[in-house]
């Protein structure tokens, strides 16, 4: 009986890692390796000598789309396993009317994004960057000792989550172990889920008067775009955190950049709106931002986990298992 042939279809560059010894032993196992060598594009001859041989495609960052194009020079594809987070503007719904089925690792682009969000939560508790500017520009502990005195800390803090997606759901489990509050706004949940994640369902006002640190895990979608305006952020307590590791469309930048700089509240900011601030953004210069340049997601050997999590569920499709993180046509809708 034959093995089903693969390929592969990203950027070199920006999928390093990604491709570990490891996800390659696991396709080696159950399928026929076409090319180790990724396709960076479908138009070339080259390209569609590989792709009318292909049965299931190993799509990552910077895969040329798969659109109607695409499928058509794929006549055999059965599946996409795509070996990072959203498959939104990659993959044509044609796929899907096509009957391929799609699967992508997002849960394990999740991870890393949880684990930098629970840092960020638990350094804003103690204001750690406020105390490093302090003690840098005084050079002795004389204004920082007397900053311990303060309402600051991670003791009985009130964490507000909002959006209950897979990284939200992953931050709630790792703040489970410290002495937390926790309130989740998500018009998606109901009070019985919340209570079975462990937190309290509140309505976003609620959420942002009540919240010393609200962190953001929304998908961006045309309703939740700017959901976190002005008058959201007036309502956050003084001396509250904004984290926002989701997209930046989440927030209307210029409302947020206006009240940080009254001083009124910090933020910790990876991802923005545009992308890439202008250079002369005050979020790159402003003694309350933290900022860093979306790395919240799965950089260095942290990609490792997206191309084993997408040869993992490969290996199930072959078995005739069922795939752990399919994507149906329903799905894209909500997704972020």
């Amino acid at each position: 009986m034959s093995r089903p042939k693969v390929a592969f279809a990203m950027q070199p560059p920006r999928t390093e890692h990604v491709i570990s010894a490891e996800a390659l032993a696991t396709l080696a196992g159950c399928c026929d390796i076409l090319s180790r060598e990724p396709m960076t594009e479908f138009a070339s001859a080259g390209a569609g000598d590989l792709l009318a041989g292909t049965e299931i495609l190993v799509t990552g960052w910077g895969s040329p789309p798969v659109d109607a194009a695409a499928l058509a020079k794929a006549p055999k594809l059965r599946l996409i396993a795509h070996a990072a987070g959203t498959v939104k503007g990659l993959i044509d719904t044609a796929a899907y009317d096509a009957g391929v089925v799609v699967t992508h690792a997002a849960q394990a682009n999740a991870l890393p994004v949880a684990e930098y969000t629970l840092a960020a939560i638990i350094f804003a508790g103690k204001q750690v960057f406020r105390f490093r500017d302090v003690y840098a520009a005084d050079r002795d502990r004389r204004r920082s000792a007397a900053m311990q005195a303060g309402a600051i800390g991670n003791y009985r803090r009130i964490v507000g989550i909002v959006g209950a997606s897979r990284i939200g759901r992953r931050v709630i489990e790792l703040l489970r172990p410290f002495n937390f509050r926790i309130v989740l706004f998500d018009p998606m949940v109901t009070g019985q889920q919340a209570a079975e994640l462990g937190v309290e369902k509140v309505d976003l006002d609620a959420l942002m008067k009540l919240s010393d640190i609200v962190s953001l895990h929304a998908p961006s979608l045309a309703s939740t775009r700017h959901m976190i305006g002005r008058r959201q952020l007036d309502l956050m307590k003084d001396g509250a955190t904004l984290i926002n590791t989701a997209r930046g469309a989440i927030v209307d930048q210029d409302a947020l950049v206006e009240v940080l700089k009254t001083g009124r509240i910090d933020a910790v900011l990876d991802v923005t709106e545009p992308e890439i601030p202008e250079e002369t953004s005050p979020l790159y210069s402003l003694p309350n931002v933290f900022l860093t340049p979306h790395i919240a997601g799965a950089i260095g050997l942290e990609r490792a986990r997206l191309g084993e999590m997408a040869a993992d569920e490969i290996a199930r499709f072959v078995a005739g298992k069922p795939l752990l993180y399919e994507i149906r046509k329903s799905d894209l809708e909500r997704m972020a």
